[in-house]
């Protein structure tokens, strides 16, 4: 299937429309909000939010015996809430540290859903309830509604956002100051982690309560690669969300079989593992291409270094140094020929004769600032 057909097929095919549209909104939100819980170090958050969720899913069920998806998502979100609620309770109040918190609260809560799931199973009505497809998700389920559903609560925690942007700003990267300065510290903290329970809950239909933490997590780890800047760090962080979303229900369409969840997270996954490598700044094919000239350059330097020091110890600047004296001067150095080559084609030093080398006016005036610089350092 050709990229003029898939492009067809999303705007006409109802089912991929709804599902690309779900999916990039839940990129777009987790990932805006992510951002912060990755630069806060609450990665866990997600993931533990995320399973906290599920009793408040079967409880809202049992209570009102609605599948809206309205009445799940409030259920899950105030599930969530109390989740990390507890855990910063807990925190605040004990000795415990944060992510033994998370882990009790993510396990407790989880544990105590699927009772709730068990005995949901067991009401007559229980064929009706589907419930369980909030565990791996069930993208292909979405309707219309649940979009509309979905972008007016990402557009609230959005909006949110940015009128709370400066006093976010200052919880991520220095509380005690926000706190020193009369900012309600303690008050941020829960509007953000409610922020990112909504963030979270309105994931779950699509990509499961399992794989929602890495909708959190993994757009704001790659958009952190190709930035230092938090503004632009939420932009993409939201656009990486949207792209996995959008390529996640994609794919998922044109492979028999496969669930959109999963595909969606593979999706996100793999742009994390190009922003790894591919960065400018952090990525490792980078930092390999930059150690590779930083060790060519101090190699180069070494060498000239040591012609340097011979030459000083003659009157004559022209007397030739053969690379047998240079290699016992540095004998970790393997290519003394190649490193000597190098500096002739940078007109630093000239070889005179088999195999010595003198240096140029060039080169005795780049050797002597090199140590100036090097002994002021």
């Amino acid at each position: 299937m050709g990229f003029f057909e898939l492009l067809t097929d999303m705007i006409t095919d109802y089912t991929l429309r709804t599902v690309a549209m779900g999916a990039a909104v839940l990129g777009i939100v987790s990932g805006a909000l992510g951002a912060f819980a990755v630069l806060r170090k609450q990665s866990l958050l997600g993931d533990a939010v995320s399973h906290a969720a599920l009793p408040g899913i079967a409880l809202a069920f049992i209570l009102t015996r609605s599948k809206a998806p309205i009445v799940l998502i409030l259920g899950a979100a105030v599930a969530g809430w109390i989740g990390t609620l507890i855990v910063m309770s807990v925190v605040k109040s004990t000795r415990i540290k944060y992510d033994s918190a998370l882990g009790m609260i993510l396990s407790v809560f989880f544990g105590f859903g699927l009772v709730l799931l068990t005995f949901i199973q067991k009401l007559p009505d229980a064929t009706q309830a589907g419930l369980d497809t909030f565990l791996f998700g069930q993208a292909s389920a979405l309707l219309q509604r649940d979009v509309v559903t979905m972008a007016i609560l990402g557009a609230i925690a959005l909006f949110a956002v940015t009128l709370f942007w400066k006093e976010f700003k200052i919880l991520c990267f220095d509380p005690s100051f926000g706190g020193s300065q009369g900012s309600p510290i303690w008050l941020l903290d829960i509007i953000l982690t409610t922020l990112l329970v909504i963030a979270i809950v309105i994931g779950l239909q699509t990509v499961g309560v399992v794989l929602m933490s890495a909708m959190v997590v993994a757009p704001a780890s790659a958009a952190r690669q190709w930035t230092d800047k938090l503004g632009w760090m939420i932009v993409l962080s939201a656009l990486f969300g949207a792209i996995a979303g959008v390529a996640g229900a994609v794919i998922s369409s044109t492979v028999p079989r496969l669930p959109t969840g999963p595909a969606i997270v593979l999706c996100i996954s793999a742009i994390v593992a190009i922003s790894l490598f591919m960065s400018p700044n952090r990525g490792l094919f980078f930092k390999w291409i930059r150690e590779r000239i930083r060790s060519r350059t101090l190699r180069l330097q070494g060498i000239l270094s040591d012609l340097y020091e011979l030459t000083e110890q003659h009157q004559d600047r022209e007397h030739p140094h053969s690379e047998a004296v240079l290699r016992t001067m540095t004998p970790s150095m393997a290519d003394i020929h190649g490193s000597l080559r190098e500096l002739s084609r940078q007109g630093l030093v000239s070889e005179i004769g088999d195999h010595e080398w003198v240096l140029t006016e060039k080169g005795y005036q780049e050797a002597k600032r090199n140590l100036s610089l090097r002994g002021a350092q």
